[in-house]
């Protein structure tokens, strides 16, 4: 059995880099890059998320090499351990998922670098998932405590990224559009790595150079959903920096007539890839697609219910799926417990598949982090095996307590099922993929 997890292990591994590559700064942003703007304008990159730092190095790269002698300018804030070389551009470092001091310090320095730009000059601007927690910059009223509190509230109510960012964006000064209010006149081009189900540029990092289909009203929607998260005080500063900071930019504002927006990679792609790979190693692909969105256990269960009937047919399956699953607490998270959604989803397909013999599967981050401090050693995710249940058993785990408590991470660290890679310096968000042997003993339907 060992020999078999070992070749399990290989198969969903490569797999998942298959996919990883395809998002790689280096290899998707160049073809994307604008020309810079004619002397003595300057380029001015606003680069902003868990890929912040490598994407602002490829750019440097492109332009150093294609446009010797660009006046290049920026800041890059990126979360800790994410940082790569760079020569022209500043990189900073603050906390994800919730914001810190550097975050802060780091967010102030980027509009206040927004609003020196001059319309000689070119706003570039590059954007990746987890953007929204580190351009951290609070409305009028607010503190960073406020915001430290909020963002653990709507992690506590497990709600889905889109309405996450729609209140974030109206407690900013940066998100929603306002970072694109305050570079204008100057122009502005957004090359995004997408992380969000449908890659709706105004979520993907709040969209802070896109205007905003939310509203206020949205905003105080989502905000009377943290109350049971919050206490009053919180709440009620929070109510009225809603209603101070207004309307973010909506949309038709002129002063975003000029600006462009592509995506430059995203989930999709990378399942793609990862699919073409699992076709030459005699898989049939079944692409669920890149906005599966929902409770990670919930997902999981409707996961190994399609597996567990595609043991049945006589092809060799790799199921494949992206998205962002989410972790709902019903009460304050244990201090000792372990692990982010990719785990809870992976022990939660463990359970439901109960051992069945010829399914195997992988679920991690492809930012290379799932749940974590974000140290160099979080894992990226965990391995299912057919004897995942079998072998925690023997360690003395009781895999349902487990889950209840979501402590996915200290499961699969016991039994030695993490992945673990490192910051990968991309985002694409979720990456699944369960692999399905036919059962040989049973008729086929053909």
């Amino acid at each position: 059995m060992r020999a078999q997890n070992e070749e399990w292990r290989k198969q969903l591994t490569a797999l998942y880099e298959a996919g990883l590559r395809e998002a790689l700064p280096a290899q998707c942003l160049p073809p994307c890059l604008p020309a810079p703007p004619e002397r003595p304008g300057r380029l001015v990159i606003f680069a902003i998320g868990k890929a912040a730092a490598s994407m602002a190095a490829a750019a440097e790269d492109w332009y150093e090499e294609y446009w010797p002698g660009t006046d290049i300018h920026g800041l890059a804030l990126t979360r800790y351990g994410h940082t790569r070389p760079t020569h022209h551009v500043e990189a900073i470092e603050a906390a994800h998922p919730v914001p810190d001091e550097a975050g802060l310090e780091g967010s102030a320095r980027l509009l206040a670098l927004a609003e020196s730009l001059t319309p000689r000059d070119q706003a570039l601007v590059l954007l990746s998932g987890g953007g929204s927690a580190l351009a951290t910059l609070p409305a009028d009223g607010l503190t960073l405590a406020d915001k430290q509190a909020v963002t653990r509230a709507l992690f506590a109510a497990g709600l889905p990224i889109t309405a996450m960012n729609g209140l974030r964006k109206h407690l900013s000064r940066i998100k929603g559009g306002r970072l694109a209010a305050a570079i204008h006149p100057a122009p502005c081009v957004t090359l995004a790595i997408s992380d969000v189900a449908g890659d709706d540029p105004s979520t993907i990092a709040s969209g802070p150079t896109v205007t905003d289909p939310t509203t206020l009203d949205d905003a105080r929607a989502i905000l009377a959903r943290l109350e049971k998260h919050m206490d009053g005080e919180t709440m009620a500063r929070l109510s009225r920096a809603l209603e101070q900071a207004g309307e973010t930019p909506t949309p038709g504002d002129p002063a975003f007539a000029e600006d462009s927006y592509r995506i430059v990679a995203s989930g999709n792609a990378a399942l793609k890839a990862a699919a073409k790979l699992a076709r030459e190693r005699g898989y049939e692909p079944l692409l669920l697609g890149d906005a599966v969105e929902g409770e990670a256990r919930e997902v999981a269960a409707r996961h190994a219910a399609l597996a567990l009937k595609l043991r049945h047919e006589s092809v060799r399956t790799a199921i494949l799926s992206g998205g962002e699953v989410s972790v709902t607490f019903d009460t304050r998270p244990e201090p000792e417990a372990r692990g982010g959604p990719g785990q809870e989803y992976a022990l939660a397909l463990a359970i439901a598949l109960k051992g069945e013999p010829g399914i195997a599967a992988l679920a991690a981050d492809t930012d290379g982090i799932d749940g974590g401090s974000g140290d160099e050693n979080d894992p990226a995710g965990a391995f299912v095996l057919p004897d995942t249940l079998s072998r925690a058993a023997q360690t003395g785990l009781d895999a349902e307590n487990r889950l209840a408590r979501h402590d996915s991470g200290t499961f699969f660290a016991r039994i030695g099922d993490l992945l673990k890679t490192g910051p990968s310096f991309t985002n694409v968000n979720d990456f699944r993929v369960i692999l399905v042997e036919p059962d040989e003993s049973l008729p086929s339907r053909e």
